[in-house]
């Protein structure tokens, strides 16, 4: 029976493990991908106006490029998003080492 309780551990330890690490992935990937993703919402909103694709691109990279400055230069901004995503990361590294009392109860 012990070695049951320790495999089930195992098991939760391990889809905590990837949860948290999916939760970091995604949360890393969105900085990066936001910035694209407004360049294709403002061009697509360009030509819907009637502007061609090409054109939208050419007015929404300087556009998304100032954002991204006004980002940058607020103080403390990026550095507390970098913080939430190594927090999270903390977080998860804390949840995953907390099974290994449960293990070394169950044995």
């Amino acid at each position: 029976m012990k070695n049951l309780n320790v495999a089930l551990i195992r098991l939760l330890q391990f889809v905590v493990f990837v949860l948290f690490t999916f939760i970091v992935l995604v949360y890393f990937g969105t900085l990066i991908l936001l910035p694209l993703d407004i360049v294709v919402i403002i061009s697509d909103f360009l030509a819907m106006l009637g502007f061609g694709t090409l054109f939208g691109a050419i007015v929404a990279l300087p556009v998304v490029a100032y954002l991204g400055k006004i980002v940058y230069t607020t103080p403390g901004l990026v550095q507390m998003m970098v913080d939430n995503g190594i927090d999270l990361v903390n977080m998860g590294k804390d949840r995953v080492a907390a099974f290994n009392k449960l293990i070394d109860a169950a044995k």
